[in-house]
């Protein structure tokens, strides 16, 4: 074994070698992903008007549908809130789960 001197140059040798090949890869990856941004972001950009274009068609034959249904069947304003809130549905899973564990409960 060499000295303690040549250990420790020999170490910190070692890490610099091992510091600048992993420091080499990672400039290496982020030159590809420099070169395939501007493509990437333009397929992204493309897309998004695509969903966008989407969305408000559907937004349009949806209230289009809405207006042809007649006036009787459309919610009126004086329903209650409350049935619009998760609340009521939580509470109605609730009491149907319990009703359904007390069933196998009396089963077993």
């Amino acid at each position: 074994m060499g000295s303690p001197e040549a250990m420790l140059r020999a170490t910190v040798n070692r890490l610099g070698a091992r510091l600048g090949h992993g420091l080499a890869d990672v400039a290496a990856e982020l030159a590809v992903l420099a070169q395939d941004a501007p493509e990437r972001i333009r397929q992204e950009w493309e897309l998004f008007q695509e969903e966008v274009r989407a969305e408000a068609e559907r937004l349009d034959h949806s209230s289009t549908d809405s207006s042809e249904v007649p006036h009787s069947q459309v919610e009126s304003p004086s329903v209650s809130t409350a049935d619009s809130t998760p609340q009521p549905i939580i509470d109605r899973l609730r009491a149907k789960v319990a009703e359904i564990s007390q069933q196998l409960e009396v089963r077993s």
